[in-house]
């Protein structure tokens, strides 16, 4: 439980606590109608650098703090309670699925990536039309590629992909593949509902050295869900923040003078659905919180933060859902702070995994595979 955590961990949530309101609270207009992220986002990268908070994702053996997974858990699900969305830019670009390359990929790749001279794409899905999956066929020297990926995550301004491909009797692989490269094609950059920015690409017999196969192939998917998973955790903490700030806002609404003559929390119906508010949001944060501290532990939490997952995404939908209707229409006006966090939150329960997909998959790992704790 959060109540329950060390002492040193009590007093990073208070940094980050000092962070979000001197840091991220202020910056958060730099995002509105006049944006500009870039001045946001390097404002928050260096102030992140010098609190400490931007090497807690990187390792030990390039200058970072590699943070355990409670610390992660607490700084994430803190920052998320303010609701700025300025909180990604905290952190540090992570190894993912090129943790413990060695070289070339290490010099060319890996580094250059952590220093934020490089940026990486996630290329795992295949649009809905796609003839076949992405194929690496060997050379004597590498692999061509062709196929195309869709929802390529971070695509737009990458200068590399780390793309899971399909080696003709070999099985799956991770291969990195450079954005410059003879034959890769950016075809369509797209946003979503929640204001994400996501890239279609495709690849016409591109040439990939063997040296950039990322383990070996007949690798790849696991590698890649490992990616997938370690997000996963990150995802429900930041849904249990948002639901706290969407409880704090409306806390702040059902207490506030009304023209009735009394605060609309005062009306037993109101009372009735704020109290399913805090009660949802309370199993998930204690789910959460339990998890982290399982993972810290060195147990494996591959079926409890699929858990974690599915529940804190769709509690937070109810929460926003839920606050909006205690609020009344103004919080469907384009603009107003919970008209935003619901658009912002309907794509929780699809990243990383869609809820019944990881539903099916954790009921794979109990019944079949005898994993999971209760």
């Amino acid at each position: 439980m959060p109540e329950s955590i060390t002492r040193e961990l009590v007093e990073l949530r208070d940094r980050a606590e000092r962070f979000a309101r001197e840091v991220l609270v202020p910056n958060k207009p730099a995002m509105g109608a006049d944006a500009d992220p870039a001045r946001a986002r390097s404002i928050v990268v260096r102030a992140a650098r010098d609190a400490g908070f931007f090497a807690m994702t990187q390792p030990r053996a390039v200058g970072g703090s590699e943070a355990g997974l409670l610390a992660l858990t607490v700084v994430r699900e803190t920052f998320a309670s303010f609701n700025t969305g300025l909180a990604h830019y905290a952190f540090g670009p992570g190894p993912g699925v090129l943790a413990a390359v060695g070289e070339p990929l290490r010099s060319r790749y890996l580094l250059p990536l952590l220093a934020g001279d490089k940026r990486a794409g996630f290329a795992f899905t295949e649009p809905d039309d796609a003839a076949h999956f992405t194929r690496a066929v060997p050379t004597a020297d590498g692999y061509r590629v062709s196929g195309r990926k869709s929802y390529v995550t971070g695509g737009a301004h990458a200068d590399f992909l780390n793309a899971l491909v399909d080696v003709p009797e070999q099985g799956r692989a991770m291969l990195v593949i450079d954005t410059g490269a003879p034959g890769v094609v950016l075809e369509r950059k797209f946003a979503s509902l929640d204001g994400s920015h996501h890239a279609a690409f495709r690849f016409d017999d591109v040439s990939v050295p063997a040296a950039n196969v990322i383990g070996r192939p007949g690798e790849g998917m696991p590698r890649a869900m490992r990616q997938i998973g370690d997000t996963r955790l990150l995802i429900a903490a930041e849904a249990v923040g948002l639901a706290r700030w969407a409880i704090d806002f409306t806390t702040q609404h059902l207490k506030a003078p009304h023209h009735s003559g009394e605060p609309l929390g005062a009306r037993e119906g109101v009372r009735l659905r704020y109290a399913d508010l805090r009660i949802k949001t309370f199993a998930a944060r204690s789910m959460l919180y339990r998890t982290a501290r399982l993972g810290e532990a060195g147990a494996n939490i591959v079926n409890e933060g699929i858990a974690c997952k599915v529940f804190a995404t769709e509690m937070l939908s109810d929460v926003v859902d839920g606050a909006i209707q205690l609020v009344g229409g103004k919080a469907l006006t384009v603009g107003h702070p919970l008209e935003q966090l619901y658009r912002e939150v309907r794509s929780l329960r699809l990243a990383e995994g869609a809820s019944d997909v990881l539903r099916l998959n954790l009921a794979r790992g109990s019944l079949d595979l005898d994993k999971g704790v209760l």
